[in-house]
């Protein structure tokens, strides 16, 4: 007796990141006009209130030049943190206790990479969007001495990823909200204070100094202050990159295996 065999179908198509990210993308649309004011609003008194007000006093500059082209960077790689971090708590966060939607769109036909990585991307779109309008601010005061000033936007995206993405498996783990304030306050502040954006990193106690050479936003300001100064950064350009794309990946990893221990029952 012959045997037939059961034909089955072609095999659902893996919806891709992106689709992730246009859910997200989608959300903003009805946020963005608030933003968009705070965007351009915040450089604008970070540039007057620190580079012209606390400049004033810094009579002779820093590393030869005015207060005010040595701080812009360092703002511009600071405000990429602080969307970042941001971005990469409470949200998510609120995508396993409160939304719950990454819970619907494992749901859908996508794999934990796919959820982490569109999420992922749309910070990186906050991030860039924000440092954008950062520069036409600075660039509108003349802060940038520099066209490799343009370089920023691609450090500043990789700066992103290699604080973004650990903090994404920090927030999936988080128990409570209360561990999102704590890793704020000794984590996220801590670090904008003392990597270099405000005052010379070489200033500091020995000790200190080398906690904010392991920083992610040290490498970021470094290269940040060459590309808006036209002039060589303390540290190799490669190992820069490198450093800062090893936290990005590392902590990929890690925020899929945080996703992937909420979602998969």
């Amino acid at each position: 007796m012959a045997v037939t065999k059961a034909r089955t179908g072609p095999a659902l198509p893996r919806v891709p990141a992106s689709t992730v990210l246009a859910y997200y993308l989608t959300s903003y649309r009805r946020t963005w006009r608030a933003g968009l004011f705070s965007s351009f609003f915040l450089p604008t008194l970070m540039v007057v209130g620190f580079g012209l007000g606390v400049g004033s006093y810094v009579d002779q500059g820093v590393d030869g030049v005015s207060y005010l082209h040595w701080l812009v960077p360092g703002l511009l790689a600071s405000t990429a943190v602080q969307v970042a971090a941001l971005e990469s708590t409470f949200p998510v966060f609120s995508g396993f206790q409160w939304s719950k939607i990454y819970f619907g769109q494992y749901a859908a036909p996508l794999r934990v990479g796919d959820i982490v990585t569109g999420h992922l991307a749309f910070v990186l779109f906050r991030v860039l969007t924000a440092g954008t309008a950062f520069l036409l601010v600075t660039a509108a005061f003349g802060a940038l001495r520099s066209v490799w000033a343009l370089a920023v936007l691609p450090v500043l995206a990789l700066l992103t990823l290699a604080l973004a993405a650990p903090i994404f498996a920090y927030s999936a783990w988080a128990p409570t909200d209360t561990y999102l304030t704590i890793l704020s306050r000794l984590a996220v502040l801590p670090m904008m204070l003392f990597a270099g954006v405000f005052f010379p990193v070489e200033s500091l106690p020995v000790v200190l100094r080398q906690v904010a050479y392991l920083s992610p936003l040290w490498h970021a300001v470094d290269l940040c202050r060459a590309a808006t100064l036209g002039i060589a950064p303390q540290w190799s350009i490669p190992g820069h990159l490198l450093y800062l794309a090893g936290w990005g990946l590392g902590g990929w990893f890690l925020a899929c295996r945080a996703f992937r221990r909420r979602l998969v029952v």
